[in-house]
């Protein structure tokens, strides 16, 4: 049995084609995880809402509670940590990580990035040995775990090789916490032309469905 975490973080409530002004990475996050199920009826799901129920973001005394050893934290330095500490403990035992995605001004919403430096931990998980060419040991390695980010875009060519790519700062970031901490297998769906609409963004919208039915298909093991 697969644990998914699917993790939504669109301000919007609703999913496109299903409520008006819907979110469009709501939409893609909600069908790869119905498509999901269905392949793999006997998988949980834990849901996070970022936008319905933001994390906290770090505050000063966060920081020194979060590089106390847990043995030596005082109980206002464990109450600083809780909401991370519960955070982290999803994503561990998570399997499948979904997240859905919107660019907004060319990174990730406030809000995942909140959830960001909620999950990124010494000794939980990274680490750093400074005797290594490279210090830093990305503690989610330890087992096989597996990340598909659902985005939407309201122009286009954010992809690698567009036009815009310098500009995606939203991709790139995910993509490389997740690396730092030992997630590497990566997979990532997008929709453009939501500033434009019309056939273009309908013909996003359909290869973005589509590249979600192959990626189930392959049970996510091709990239």
């Amino acid at each position: 049995m697969n644990r998914l975490l699917h993790i939504d973080s669109s301000a919007r409530p609703g999913r496109a084609g299903e409520h008006p002004h819907g979110s469009h990475s709501r939409r893609l996050s909600h069908a790869f995880v119905t498509r999901w199920l269905q392949a793999h009826p006997g998988d949980a799901v834990v849901y996070r809402d970022l936008a319905a129920t933001p994390p906290t973001p770090v505050r000063h005394e966060w920081i020194p509670a979060a590089f106390t050893p847990a043995a030596h934290r005082s109980p206002a330095q464990q109450a600083a940590l809780a909401e991370s500490d519960t955070l982290v403990r999803e994503l561990q035992d998570a399997d499948l990580l979904v997240i859905g995605m919107p660019m907004y001004n060319f990174g990730m919403p406030s809000t995942l990035k909140a959830w960001v430096d909620g999950i990124v931990r010494i000794a939980l998980t990274f680490d750093v040995d400074p005797a290594r060419p490279d210090p830093y040991i990305g503690l989610l390695a330890d087992r096989p775990r597996r990340a598909v980010i659902l985005t939407a875009r309201g122009a286009h060519g954010f992809d690698a090789g567009g036009n815009q790519a310098a500009m995606n700062h939203a991709d790139t970031a995910l993509r490389d916490v997740l690396g730092f901490i030992g997630i590497t297998d990566v997979h990532l769906v997008a929709i453009e032309h939501e500033e434009e609409g019309g056939e273009a963004l309908a013909q996003s919208t359909a290869q973005a469905l589509r590249r979600i039915d192959a990626l189930v298909d392959a049970n996510c093991e091709t990239a």
